[in-house]
């Protein structure tokens, strides 16, 4: 009796919900569901059929008679009230934020023959096996592995640095373009992955967080002897974006960090749209016309997780992959062929102190993943590391949403489009999921500026999808000019 009334008073006193109650469940369903043993409680049939409901009560002792008399009114309005609360999430999501582009075939590594047992595929060999299938060229073969290398240094910086602070941790004293102090493994870890990058003669441009604009690829000013012009000091065709050590400012905590980075093809004919007042000499300009192109354009991007273990996970546009660096061999070994993410998720990543300044389908959406009034009628957990790639990588390997949205402060959220939301929104692409900014795709943003910023939510489809749904019937014109004027390659202010 207690937890009927328990229920009663629960249940907000409107009338019609009463009178709906007695004709959406059966008696014998509501008193069961009151906590009465089901074998004590035969089916009973439903208000439409008067007579034998009647009869049915009289059957019950008189106190269980009393009990299914207040349980069930107040048991089918809670039924009710939830049955609302799950059709009212559905009906929220009427639209696909877009159509997941096609995936193509990833390579079958059961059929490949010689594989060492001692070493596995390791990420060399897994490279001339795409370059034997005319999946990459030996010019994106070549500047994988300079990164590869790069990696492993960067990773034995990060064991090291607490071993040698005075050399590795603390501010370096310098302030870089996006107006913040520099980590000495930031400017560390950006000359060991620049220097790997030059050195093979394939890059025409790079662009990383720590630069103030792009650079040439080539090492032409380095190596000018005959055999380094003719053979490795010739024009690159490819451009790389990255960022060093995502997640620098905790690194002396010992927070897991990581390397981003993105590749594109250069192309003459690219159609690159300069900010104006940016005062640049030609080459500079050339640079910048090869590096602004959109995420769409990328063939290949990845990060490398530095952490209890350290993982290499890459896209060459055929799904994705993901290598582990065995440090007594000294090489990444293929440990997640084939990284796929679940439809939906029920862990959501992201800076919630910041959440009463976020755009209000933002604020929505998350609330509604707390309280389990969304489409899976769950609630779901937060987790969240301050790291984009520690974030990001989990969130790929067991669902959800990580987002880094925009807020009154930061109108374009705080993730730089190049090197850090294109790229993983293609590693997340490529996995199965879907990454928005709210209105649009992150991938079809023409940047306008090297450091440009973009607002980024990422994660399985199923959810992204039903968070886009939250942007779709926001009727905020300033949101959805901001959105628009992205997509345009026009300012957002």
């Amino acid at each position: 009796l207690k937890l009927v009334f328990y229920q009663l008073a629960c249940v907000p006193p409107h009338t019609h919900l009463f009178a709906m109650s007695l004709q959406s469940l059966p008696l014998g369903e509501a008193f069961v569901t009151a906590g009465a043993p089901h074998s004590r409680v035969p089916p009973v049939p439903t208000v439409a059929q008067p007579a034998a409901r009647a009869a049915a009560v009289e059957g019950l002792a008189p106190t269980a008679q009393a009990v299914a008399g207040l349980a069930a009114p107040a048991v089918a309005a809670l039924a009710l009230a939830r049955a609302s609360r799950r059709r009212r999430a559905r009906g929220r999501h009427a639209l696909r934020a877009y159509k997941a582009p096609e995936r193509k075939q990833v390579l079958d590594t059961d059929i490949l023959n010689d594989v060492c047992d001692q070493t596995g595929i390791t990420l060399a060999r897994y490279m001339i096996e795409l370059e034997k299938r005319g999946w990459v060229d030996s010019e994106l073969n070549l500047i994988t592995n300079s990164i590869r290398e790069a990696t492993k240094v960067i990773a034995s910086l990060v064991r090291r640095a607490p071993l040698q602070q005075a050399d590795l941790l603390g501010l370096q004293g310098e302030v870089n373009v996006q107006g913040e102090d520099q980590k000495k493994l930031d400017v560390i870890t950006n000359e060991v992955l620049k220097n790997a990058l030059r050195y093979t003669g394939k890059l025409g441009t790079m662009a990383s967080e720590e630069e103030d604009a792009p650079v040439q690829g080539g090492a032409e000013d380095d190596l000018n002897d005959e055999f380094n012009t003719k053979v490795i000091g010739e024009s690159g065709s490819y451009v790389c974006v990255f960022d060093p050590l995502d997640g620098s400012s905790n690194v002396d905590a010992g927070v897991p960090v990581g390397t981003i980075f993105g590749i594109f093809k250069e192309d003459q004919d690219v159609d690159c749209t300069i900010t104006p007042g940016q005062d640049l000499n030609e080459d500079e300009v050339a640079c910048l016309a090869q590096t602004l192109q959109p995420g769409k354009n990328l063939v290949a991007a990845g990060y490398v997780f530095y952490s209890a273990s350290t993982e290499f996970v890459v896209t060459f546009g055929r799904g994705l992959v993901g290598f582990t660096l065995d440090l007594e061999v000294g090489d990444f070994k293929l440990t997640r062929p084939n990284i796929e993410i679940p439809k939906r998720g029920s862990i959501y990543s992201c800076n919630q102190a910041n959440s009463p300044n976020w755009d209000a389908p933002m604020r929505e959406y998350i609330e509604a993943l707390q309280s389990g009034e969304n489409e899976s009628g769950k609630p779901y957990s937060m987790r969240y590391i301050g790291s984009m790639v520690g974030d990001v990588h989990r969130t790929l390997l067991y669902g959800g949403v990580f987002a880094y949205p925009a807020d009154n402060k930061h109108k374009d959220g705080k993730l730089r489009l190049l090197y850090e939301a294109a790229p993983m929104s293609f590693i997340i692409e490529q996995a199965g999921g879907k990454s928005i900014t709210g209105h649009s795709r992150v991938m079809d943003i023409p940047p306008v500026a090297v450091h440009q910023r973009v607002p980024v939510i990422l994660g399985s489809p199923d959810d992204i999808d039903e968070c886009y749904g939250y942007f779709d019937r926001c009727e905020d014109p300033e949101l959805k000019e901001r959105c628009d004027n992205r997509l345009k390659g026009a300012s957002t202010k």
